[in-house]
């Protein structure tokens, strides 16, 4: 049973959208399954509340699932009132929204339940990539609907009361919910099932209002911002201290410090978000070396590599970005692939789909260098080689196959035997930096658009991304890729 009875369906609604906005559809659908006893039993909307309003004056599909009635299972009718739903959405172009509190399947009705059940994943499937599609777990959900919230582009969670679970806690071999609750709103997004956790239902449906206001409402239209009132020439005076917490570097280079960040409490070396920059909403990446609290002091520190979980986190970030022509940004600072034991199985892969997600994409990117962009690495961070329309990098980056010192006792390996081996490294090394990994010798060879001043770089990102507003890019044609 729901822990969450503090709000009934409709009362979710009516606090997501605009006051007034909400108008039901199949208000009067029930179940027409009378086995096992049902037909004694009531089951108002079939458990499940469905209609369109507004959010900021524009249209959006919502349900809310109720867990008074048969738990908020999943049934046949329950079902066909969320895909007529998504049928409306596809049609009109417009996000669906489901608040989700649901035991899962409904047992009495068996496989027309594993049915229903398939076919809103169906649903799902195909307006992926089309129009948004939230989910807002503010109670259970549980198996089937767990995979029905990880096939939605974002999740939220309540912190207190929502569970996400295909298996319960109590389930797992040696495991209990007092041990380790894993269907908690806390668990899931530091395994980067949830992309946002709020403190309550409240915060929730504000947060979902906030992201929607960046946001396109389907893959044919640009995001719907307000009208900028920063100043387009604003000095970025403090970039330079931001640049190890690069989501302090994000809110500060977006319009009015606006930053929305994703999956924020999952590998947390890389930072993906939502930034505006003149009014326009734009997906950025960073890696991040440190987290500084409200002080400026450091609270954890990150070495400077790419991760499995940091690449699969941006992969599926700049994928989102793509699909809905939202332009992206990345401040690029890599000294290579993270060296363990437990990432030797697994970082080629995730590098792989992050390289193919950048290389892949169509949308306007741009990528700054930050402070270094060593080795294949460098390449995989949306580098001008797999297809960035720019690249810039700050003063003193360093671009190269690898730290100075290391390439130096590389090539230099016999003469660094003798008495004067230290002068010979430190002199080669000096020329090596000069040479081959300063972000001006890269740019001789075209690799580097501009090598920036830092606190000029929200100037240049402006007038990039409006140079490139109306870019049009065709790959060549198949079905899909493979990677």
């Amino acid at each position: 049973m729901s822990t969450t009875a503090q709000m009934s369906a409709k009362e979710r609604i009516s606090a997501l959208l605009d006051a007034n906005s909400f108008v039901e559809i199949g208000a009067l659908v029930t179940k027409r399954n009378t086995d096992f006893n049902l037909q004694g039993k009531e089951a108002p909307s079939d458990g499940v509340v469905t209609g369109y309003g507004l959010i900021h004056g524009s249209l959006v599909y919502v349900y809310a699932q109720d867990a008074s009635v048969l738990n908020g299972t999943m049934g046949e009718m329950h079902a066909k009132k969320i895909t007529r739903l998504y049928d409306f959405a596809l049609k009109v172009g417009a996000p669906v929204i489901g608040l989700v509190d649901c035991a899962g399947l409904r047992l009495q009705e068996a496989t027309d339940a594993l049915a229903a059940f398939g076919d809103v994943y169906l649903k799902q499937t195909q307006a992926s990539g089309i129009i948004p599609q939230i989910t807002a777990i503010v109670g259970n959900c549980g198996g089937g609907s767990a995979v029905l919230a990880s096939i939605s582009d974002f999740v939220f969670m309540e912190e207190k009361n929502a569970k996400l679970f295909v298996n319960a806690p109590n389930t797992l071999d040696g495991n209990n919910v007092n041990k380790c609750d894993t269907a908690a709103a806390s668990y899931m997004a530091a395994k980067g099932v949830a992309d946002f956790v709020c403190s309550d239902e409240e915060a929730l449906y504000e947060n979902i209002r906030e992201l929607m206001a960046v946001l396109p409402y389907n893959n044919t239209e640009e995001a719907t911002g307000e009208t900028d009132t920063d100043d387009l020439n604003r000095q970025l005076d403090n970039i330079s201290g931001e640049l190890t917490d690069t989501s302090f570097a994000l809110a500060d280079i977006s319009d009015n410090g606006l930053l929305i960040e994703v999956k924020k409490d999952y590998a947390k070396e890389m930072v993906t978000g939502f930034i505006r920059l003149n009014g326009m909403t734009v997906g950025a990446i960073a890696n991040r070396t440190a987290i500084l609290d409200e002080k400026g002091k450091t609270a954890a520190k990150f070495e400077d590599r790419l991760t499995t979980a940091g690449c699969y986190k941006a992969e599926h970030f700049v994928k989102f970005c793509d699909a809905f022509h939202i332009p992206v940004l990345t401040l690029t600072n890599v000294s290579g692939y993270a060296a363990t034991v437990q990432e030797a199985g697994s970082i080629a892969i995730a590098a792989a789909k992050l390289t193919y997600a950048f290389a892949n994409a169509t949308v306007p990117k741009i990528n700054v260098v930050t402070e270094k962009a060593y080795g294949s690495a460098y390449i995989t961070m949306n580098s001008k080689h797999i297809g960035a329309d720019l690249v810039y990098a700050l003063e003193g980056a360093k671009i190269g196959t690898m730290d100075s010192n290391l390439a130096v006792q590389i090539m230099y390996a016999d003469e660094l035997k003798g008495a004067s081996a230290a002068k010979i490294s430190k002199e080669k090394a000096s020329e090596y930096d000069e040479l081959c990994q300063s972000a001006t010798s890269a740019a001789k060879r075209g690799y580097v658009d501009a090598v920036l001043a830092p606190e000029t770089l929200r100037q240049h990102l402006l007038y990039g991304f409006e140079m490139l507003f109306t870019k049009r890019e065709n790959l060549p044609d198949k079905k899909h890729g493979t990677v």
